[in-house]
């Protein structure tokens, strides 16, 4: 990938936190890389290299400043100039590092040769597959060194070393001190009860955290999702063991405060990789604010609300169960019957503010009389095909590589249409460009009677149209009442039809 030096320069000497995380400066003196807003002193120009990724600059002999804490920094936004290949590639080794088998198995994955991925990520990152898995794991483990009072044998196994004779070595050849050193260097002053962590995960500004929590506490599904105070909750479930998690804001800088109840540490790496994608904290609003820019509705909108992001989900199951639920009805009535089915068929959990249940997994619901809670015939059926689908390994929302096979595989399930699958690629496969047009609420934005015609009217804002839907979905928001009492008209006409439509009548579910 090429770096406009001039940019980054300009950035580098004005610390501007919109481009951290989007490159990174190796310093020729000291032999470290830092953030762009690294508070040490400017260094003179002829002595900065400029590098597209921390494990380019890795590769390059520098190690990470212990002041600026290039772990720290947002994520490196998978659409930067890089190619489709590449975005999958890192968005595999986000979720299971290279453990699956290395680069040619990942490389398979992705319908490529091994030394084809090799070369596209040297030109787009400026290193391997393998230097940005180890990379990501050292910053992982750092990470867990400065922000938790872990022991170092628990934090070799969860960053993924294997063992604490090569995390020790690992350690100490990037960083120069062991990680007893490092930790004596943080000097921290507060202890969590044993299981919980607290994290900081930074992001660019700048961030509509409102409006996030807005979206979210709207969907909240009871007893398994909380929004109250300035705070999002929820219970999550791996490997068979039961945890939640809560975000809040950092008011003191721009990140999110995470906090974790989990009793397996080796599973806090996916955890935080989840939740980063949730609250779409790698997103780079400098990129995508000029698209949205070329339609004057949002236009207006965007500089009322800048920083929207788009939410991902937990479960990419659970997300489209909530999807199917939401079709036809308000999302009011798809929380409330959300509720049902958890309080129904979940597992019970004892957890904080709120938190009674674990949302129900495939295997359960493919054999739930979900009827008996006010589902309807038909969408029960939808949503038993679908679990079906899922406990047999038919369909995974995990490891995606190709959204468009898959979403045609999603379709194929009788009551999924193109209405579900955009609204689950945009929100559980994380595509900026998925576009529910069919959505009702998306058409009364713009004032629009057909899909075809609101899809026209947003080809400006791609390969973004997933950021336009949310500021259209706030515009939206505004015609509520009306919107509700079109709902009702809308639905009486498809049952006189006999017809299943696959849109949503409200706003979004």
């Amino acid at each position: 990938m090429n770096l406009d030096l001039q940019v980054c320069s300009r950035a580098r000497l004005s610390r501007d936190p919109r481009f951290d995380g989007k490159f990174f400066i190796g310093v020729v003196g000291s032999r470290v890389y830092c953030r762009p807003i690294c508070p040490a002193p400017t260094a003179k120009e002829k002595n900065c290299r400029y590098f597209a990724s921390a494990a380019a600059a890795a590769e390059a002999g520098f190690r990470p400043c212990l002041r600026c804490r290039p772990e720290c920094s947002p994520g490196t936004p998978a659409w930067l100039g890089t190619s489709n290949t590449v975005s999958r590639a890192l968005r595999l080794i986000g979720e299971s590092g290279l453990e699956d088998g290395g680069v040619e198995v990942l490389a398979e994955r992705l319908g490529v040769g091994s030394r084809h991925l090799r070369r596209l990520f040297l030109h787009h990152l400026g290193a391997t597959p393998i230097a940005v898995a180890q990379t990501r794991r050292l910053h992982f483990a750092k990470k867990l060194i400065d922000e938790t009072t872990l022991p170092m044998s628990q934090i070799a196994l969860a960053s993924g070393f294997g063992s604490v004779r090569r995390f020790n070595a690992g350690i100490r050849k990037v960083y120069h001190r062991t990680p007893t050193q490092i930790r004596r260097l943080v000097r921290q002053t507060t202890t969590q009860p044993g299981n919980q962590y607290l994290f900081r995960l930074h992001f660019r500004p700048p961030y509509h955290w409102q409006g996030m929590l807005d979206f979210l506490a709207a969907r909240a599904t009871p007893g398994v999702e909380v929004v109250e105070s300035g705070t999002y909750r929820r219970t999550i479930s791996l490997h068979g063991r039961a945890g939640y998690f809560e975000v809040s804001l950092d008011d003191s800088r721009d990140a999110l405060l995470v906090r974790i109840e989990f009793a397996d540490p080796q599973s806090l790496f996916f955890i935080v990789e989840r939740i980063r994608a949730m609250f779409d904290l790698n997103a780079d609003w400098a990129a995508i604010v000029p698209s949205l820019r070329a339609d004057p509705a949002l236009a207006a909108r965007v500089e009322l609300d800048p920083g929207l992001r788009v939410p991902g989900c937990w479960d990419g199951f659970e997300l489209a169960t909530r999807a199917i639920l939401g079709q036809q009805i308000t999302v009011k009535g798809a929380t409330a019957l959300a509720g049902r089915i958890v309080s129904t068929f979940g597992k019970t959990y004892k957890g904080p503010g709120g938190l009674t249940h674990l949302f129900p997994s495939a295997e359960i619901l493919a054999e739930a009389k979900l009827t008996t809670v006010g589902v309807t015939g038909a969408r029960a059926e939808t949503i038993r095909s679908l679990a079906r689908a899922v406990s047999s390994g038919k369909i995974s929302f995990a490891g995606v590589v190709d959204s468009d096979a898959f979403l045609d595989r999603l379709c194929e399930i009788p009551g999924i249409g193109k209405w579900t699958a955009q609204y689950v690629a945009m929100r559980a496969l994380r595509e900026p460009d998925a576009f529910p047009s069919s959505d009702l609420g998306l058409l009364r934005a713009l004032a629009l009677a057909t899909p075809r015609e609101l899809e026209q009217r947003v080809q400006a804002c791609r390969p973004w149209r997933a950021y336009a839907a949310m500021y259209l979905w706030k515009i939206a928001s505004q015609f509520a009442p009306r919107a509700a009492r079109s709902s009702s008209r809308q639905s009486q006409k498809h049952k006189v039809a006999g017809s299943a439509p696959d849109h949503s009548i409200s706003i979004a579910v």
